[in-house]
C-alpha cells in the first residue's frame, strides 16, 4: 500500500503589504516606536510619582479670598510650582471627559494622531508611502498630513472641543491657585523638581536614557 502524503498547510506572511506591493513593517516591530513608547511611559510614571497628595490640594481650611489681583497672581504662581503635576492631571481629566462625551471628535483625533505617527514620524525612511499604487514622497506625505490636520482641527468639532476643554481646565487651575493659600506649602524642592517635571520627556534629557534608532526618526 502506498502511503498518502500529508497535506501541505498554507503559511501566511505576517507582514502587510501596501497597494504598490512593498512590505511595510508593523508598528509594534519598529524599534524607534517601541523606544518612544517605553520612554513616554517611564516619563509619565516618573511625573505621576511627583504629584502632591490630593487631600492637600483640596484642604478647605487653606482657602481664602485674595485681597488683590497681585496677591492672586502670586498665589497662582506658587501653587502651580507646587501642584504642577496635580494641575496637569486635572486638565487631562477634563480633556478626556470632553473627548469621551464627543465620540466623533475622539475618533477623528485618534485617526489624526495615528496618521502622523505611522505614516510620517515612525515610518522607515527606506519605505515610501504607497496609496492605490501611487508612491508619495516625504514632502507630499507631509503636505497631505498637514492638510488633513487643518481639516480635522478647523473644519470639524475637534478644534472647538479641545479649545473649550483646555480653557475650562485653565480656568479651574487659576481659580484653585488664586484661592488656595500657599503659606503652608513646602516650596524648598521646587528648584529640583523643575528639571524633572511631569513633561520632562519633551525636554530631551530623558531621551538620552533610551537610545532611539535614527533610521526611522523623522524629526
Amino acid at each position: 500500500m502506498s502511503s498518502t502524503a500529508a497535506p501541505v498547510l498554507p503559511i501566511s506572511n505576517p507582514q502587510t503589504t501596501a497597494a504598490g506591493g512593498g512590505a511595510i513593517e508593523a508598528p509594534a516591530n519598529n524599534p524607534a516606536f517601541r523606544a518612544f513608547i517605553n520612554n513616554l511611559s517611564a516619563s509619565l510614571r516618573h511625573g505621576l510619582d511627583q504629584r502632591r497628595p490630593w487631600s492637600e490640594l483640596g484642604d478647605r481650611s487653606a482657602f481664602s479670598k485674595p485681597e488683590s489681583f497681585s496677591e492672586a497672581t502670586l498665589r497662582v504662581r506658587k501653587n502651580f510650582s507646587y501642584f504642577r503635576v496635580n494641575y496637569y492631571a486635572v486638565v487631562s481629566l477634563i480633556l478626556a471627559v470632553s473627548l469621551l462625551t464627543n465620540p466623533f471628535s475622539l475618533i477623528l483625533l485618534v485617526g489624526l494622531l495615528a496618521s502622523w505617527t505611522f505614516l510620517y514620524l515612525f515610518r522607515p525612511s527606506d519605505q515610501p508611502l504607497v496609496i492605490l499604487g501611487r508612491t508619495f514622497s516625504d514632502f507630499e506625505t507631509l503636505a497631505l498630513l498637514s492638510a488633513f490636520t487643518v481639516f480635522v482641527v478647523f473644519l470639524t468639532s475637534v478644534g472647538s472641543v479641545l479649545v473649550s476643554a483646555l480653557m475650562l481646565g485653565v480656568a479651574v487651575v487659576c481659580l484653585h491657585g488664586a484661592f488656595r493659600v500657599p503659606e503652608d506649602l513646602f516650596l524648598d524642592d521646587q528648584d529640583n523638581s523643575q528639571a524633572t517635571g511631569f513633561l520632562s520627556f519633551l525636554r530631551g534629557p530623558a531621551a538620552s536614557a533610551t537610545a532611539v534608532p535614527t533610521v526611522a526618526a523623522r524629526v
